[in-house]
């Protein structure tokens, strides 16, 4: 069951587009199937953890993607649920920064404000036709 709702949280995030280069997290591995952790934590309420890698350890775009992440997400999932994304650890110079960054309701809300960020988000977590 749990392992169906990594899946279902995979095939959502597999296709967001990087910020900079044509291709999804998928082709360029930011993110893989066993990145995505789903644990029961209710009854019908999930916690869902992922933890992606980004291309190079000074990645200045790895927050703008863990922003991605969690807006596809809280649109999407099917499920309630709770979600933590992190970066995976060793894999970034300002790790701990950013984990914060990203997991901060009110500095996502923020971010989400700037017209700028928005379009940025939009073009990247949006389906292709």
């Amino acid at each position: 069951m749990e392992q169906d709702k990594a899946l279902e949280v995979y095939d959502i995030i597999r296709t967001i587009r990087d910020p900079e280069k044509p291709n999804t997290l998928e082709e360029l591995e930011v993110v893989t199937e066993s990145c995505v952790q789903v644990n029961e934590i209710g009854e019908e309420e999930y916690l869902v953890v992922i933890r992606f890698t980004p291309t190079v350890p000074h990645c200045s775009l790895a927050t703008l993607i863990g922003l991605c992440l969690r807006i596809k997400l809280q649109r999407c999932l099917p499920f309630r649920h709770k979600l933590e994304i992190y970066i995976s650890e060793g894999t970034h110079s300002t790790e701990e920064d950013i984990n914060k960054q990203i997991n901060d309701k009110e500095r996502v809300a923020a971010a989400m404000e700037n017209p700028n960020l928005r379009e940025i988000v939009e073009q990247c977590v949006t389906e292709p036709d």
